[in-house]
């Protein structure tokens, strides 16, 4: 079952976003304790204007009910201040409240930017993230959204297969932190 995210989901959804944390190897995140790091984006996933907070996300819910994938997105629009509430959280990741975690631009205009996809280990390959995929468009489309976009890492080629089986195009190549990835659209029209 896919559903819209609560705020008591924090627990479960924040290790799944470490994957993608992990994958991206951001220092400042790679250098604290899982201990230390997951009590800050359960915070943060608690803020509704921010990047990882629960209106943004939306759930895979297993049979045992538990959150086993999550499909993280915004509008275009937002994206220039989508970090903005997590500006006094940065010290506790070891930023100055200055910085950026996320500096790069990831979407472009007129897309909802799927930020992140995540499914859980012991589940991957099992549809999970197929399911997100699918289950977000209709309700995109319901909103008047018209064009879908993600980006991929360029190591990460499972993914952009499965990207591509679903209607994604590959449209342009950008940096983001270290890695290069792939922008991929697709039209819901």
């Amino acid at each position: 079952m896919i559903r819209a995210s609560h705020p008591d989901d924090a627990a479960q959804v924040v290790p799944l976003i470490d994957i993608v944390f992990e994958e991206m190897e951001i220092p400042a995140l790679q250098k604290m304790a899982k201990k230390d790091l997951y009590p800050v984006f359960e915070q943060a996933f608690l803020m509704k204007d921010y990047r990882y907070g629960y209106p943004q996300t939306h759930v895979h819910v297993n049979a045992a009910g538990a959150i086993d994938g999550i499909l993280v997105g915004y509008p275009h629009v937002k994206e220039a201040h989508i970090d903005d509430a997590f500006q006094p959280l940065l010290p506790k990741v070891g930023l100055p409240e200055d910085k950026e975690l996320f500096p790069d631009t990831e979407t472009y205009e007129g897309e909802w930017y799927i930020d992140t996809l995540a499914v859980a280990e012991n589940t991957q390959g099992h549809g999970v993230g197929t399911a997100l995929l699918q289950g977000i468009e209709p309700l995109l489309a319901a909103q008047g959204q018209r064009c879908l976009s993600l980006n991929v890492d360029q190591t990460n080629p499972r993914a952009e297969k499965l990207y591509t089986k679903m209607g994604y195009q590959k449209t342009g190549e950008l940096m983001i932190g270290s890695h290069r990835y792939n922008h991929m659209i697709k039209d819901l029209a």
